[in-house]
């Protein structure tokens, strides 16, 4: 593994993180998910990416217990991310990555890994299919069409939180739920909560603080989730023309209320 580095509590505020890579520093997104990511390292998180800091291949997986998800089981990883593109597709990158993290597991005596998956493979999610290659079979699903891939080293399984089975909010309107583990969201975030505003969209936006809230969402969760009028759209991160679709297919919006918590 030579091309590959793991962030560590040494290197975390220096390595460039490969999500955003051509981003000059002090990026909002960057910065929270420095930030983020430093206070999960002694949790056994890891971060592994390819070397070369033009470009963009990297695996993020936690410890089960410690992964912010809505998903429970004893003794598994739990692989937040795995994504490779532009220039280092095509070299092996992916199937590396992640013949790294089930290693570790095995090195490590745990009882498998696991990661989350859709009846229909969805943007933002790692690659299922690539997944299935290795083993990884469904073992649970959530409402949305929303399924728990898991390979099993032991014959055990993890399984959805409860909350996750829900699916619904009991608040109208948008309501997001978010954390800093994406980069990206930060200015998704803020470019939504201003179309609402402006739009007059009743809206709340939620930041997601710490494990105990990540694990009693209610629904499944990778670090976005949309609800429209109480119902589970997407954990896609939606851009404006996907969220005034939805807004269209729903036969309007709500009375205007714009908050965050």
């Amino acid at each position: 593994m030579s091309d590959y580095l793991t962030i560590t509590p040494e290197n975390v505020r220096e390595v460039p993180l490969a999500c955003i890579i051509r981003k000059k520093p002090g990026h909002p997104g960057i910065e929270a998910k420095r930030a983020w990511l430093a206070e999960r390292l002694a949790e056994g998180h890891v971060f592994r990416k390819l070397r070369d800091p033009a470009s963009c291949a990297f695996i993020e997986y936690a410890p089960l217990e410690t992964a912010w998800v809505p998903v429970e089981g004893k003794n598994y990883l739990y692989i937040y991310c795995l994504w490779v593109a532009g220039d280092a597709k095509g070299h092996g990158h992916g199937a590396r990555l992640m013949e790294s993290c089930i290693e570790e597991a095995r090195r490590l005596g745990k009882s498998g890994v696991c990661m989350l998956g859709a009846d229909k493979q969805k943007a933002w999610l790692s690659d299922q299919a690539f997944a299935a290659k290795y083993g990884f079979r469904p073992v649970d699903t959530a409402p949305g069409g929303y399924t728990l891939l898991a390979l099993s080293l032991d014959g055990t399984t993890p399984h959805f939180a409860a909350g996750a089975k829900r699916g619904t909010v009991d608040e109208s309107g948008l309501v997001v739920y978010y954390d800093d583990q994406c980069p990206f969201l930060p200015a998704r975030v803020e470019t939504l909560r201003a179309y609402c505003e402006e739009k007059g969209i009743q809206a709340d936006f939620r930041h997601v603080g710490s494990l105990a809230e990540a694990k009693a969402l209610p629904s499944v969760f990778n670090n976005f989730a949309v609800f429209w009028n109480g119902q589970l759209i997407t954990v896609n991160q939606i851009d404006l023309k996907t969220l005034e679709k939805v807004i269209g297919r729903s036969g309007g919006s709500s009375p205007y209320r714009c908050g965050a918590r």
